[in-house]
């Protein structure tokens, strides 16, 4: 796919047609380490409308299967460390948003940056725990602000998903993981209308202990079938 990636990120216009070709990537990780994504029946996206997508964040196929659920274009923002990757890496920044989250001033560049992909009528996809947890028994780590500032500036709707299965499909760990299914649910889309920056902080809250809450029940619901 190497040509037509160069092609087709070589202009900010033509990221739909890269996106295109992200899924079919996706979608020959995801099938062929053996994954089965089974997802929950979900609020239909509209074409051309720009979306706020967050998820937890345990394991590197989240991003695959990101790409797997989501048919309307969006850009990632992403730890600029995953740039290092070869090949990978070359076509990561060109088509994410990175941030150093060491460096404030990357922050700021950051908003800029998803504002202008946002005018161009693409969707945002932000970890809003910030990277996977180092603590791998961690179920849902707290949330930074990035995510609901931006929703909430450009009123946009936030999708959340819950990816149960993926941090024991492909761990961090070596030598484990195994193929199998992969369950999805997404949550019903919190409307940002008319809420300002002063909501911000509930609005994370609230939409981090709906997101905890489902993925208890979906631990819970795992372990009594088992």
């Amino acid at each position: 796919m190497s040509p037509l990636l160069l092609l087709f990120t070589s202009r900010e216009k033509w990221y739909p047609y890269s996106y295109k070709l992200g899924r079919i990537w996706a979608n020959i990780i995801i099938f062929g380490m053996g994954f089965y994504p089974k997802v929950a029946k979900m609020q239909r996206m509209k074409w051309g409308k720009s979306y706020m997508l967050i998820a937890n964040h345990t394991s590197l196929t989240d991003i695959m299967l990101l790409f797997h659920l989501v048919k309307n274009p969006f850009v990632f923002v992403g730890k600029k460390e995953l740039a290092r990757i070869p090949i990978f890496g070359f076509f990561y920044k060109r088509t994410c948003i990175l941030v150093d989250r060491s460096n404030s001033k990357s922050r700021v560049e950051v908003f800029e940056k998803a504002k202008r992909r946002l005018a161009q009528g693409l969707g945002v996809c932000i970890f809003p725990e910030g990277g996977i947890p180092d603590d791998t028994s961690t179920l849902l780590d707290s949330f930074k602000d990035g995510a609901f500032h931006l929703a909430i500036e450009h009123q946009i709707p936030i999708v959340p998903m819950i990816f149960y299965d993926n941090k024991k499909r492909f761990p961090s760990e070596f030598f484990k993981g195994s193929p199998g299914v992969m369950r999805v649910k997404i949550l019903p889309f919190i409307e940002t209308k008319g809420m300002d920056l002063r909501e911000k902080r509930h609005l994370k809250n609230e939409t981090r202990e709906l997101m905890l809450n489902e993925l208890q029940r979906g631990y819970s619901t795992e372990k009594k079938t088992i």
